[in-house]
This record gives structure tokens, sequence and C-alpha cells, in this order.
């Protein structure tokens, strides 16, 4: 199964959970906020959300590469280890720019249950 490279050195900004994933406010992220409110995240504790999703990039399967001008794109699936337990299915966006080893989380959003 493909994995995300250089794994061990992937970044979080904690701006993208605190100001979007779980933000109440944010004019899209707020409709993501509900949905990972539901499963026990919560912008008190935003850091369990973001180990979460370093889990999920550790344990999903890369679904797309696409490489750009700029570096290249990692889409990856799998279940979203959850406080409440109940590990939705989770699409999760990364990018790895071309002059750098760190891949970058860009963002999250739940699959539908086929």
């Amino acid at each position: 199964m493909k994995r995300l490279p250089h794994l061990e050195s992937a970044v979080i900004d904690a701006r993208k959970i605190t100001d979007y994933l779980l933000s109440p406010v944010h004019p899209y992220g707020r409709a993501k906020a509900q949905f990972f409110n539901r499963f026990g995240f919560a912008l008190s504790a935003w850091e369990v959300l973001q180990e979460a999703l370093q889990r999920h990039a550790q344990g999903g399967k890369v679904v797309k590469v696409e490489k750009t001008a700029f570096g290249t794109k990692y889409v990856i699936e799998g279940p979203l280890p959850t406080p409440d337990g109940r590990d939705p299915t989770l699409c999760a966006v990364w990018f790895l720019a071309k002059d750098k080893r760190a891949p970058h989380f860009v963002t999250a959003y739940p699959i539908r249950e086929r």
C-alpha cells in the first residue's frame, strides 16, 4: 500500500485546525466543525484532532497522487480515529512542495459511506 512520503516530518499547522476545521464561524470550515464535533473533537482540545490526522496519514491509503509544477498532492482515505470510537472514513489532502522534505496538511473532509 502506498504511503505518504516523509511521514515522520509531516506538518499540520495548528491554524488549519483551530481557524478552519474546528471553527464554528469559518464560512467553509463550520460545516466541517459540526462533523468533527459529532465525533467528540472540540476546539478547546484541538490537539486531539491534530494527532488523529497524523494517525490517519499513517494508517490511511494514498488513493491519488497528482504532480504539479510546485510539488505533489497526495489524497489519503481511511478511518479517522475519534474520541468517541466511531472512526468515520475521511479523505485528507497533503502537499509535498518540490523543494521540501516535509509534507503539509491541506484539508480533510468526510467520505460518504457507499
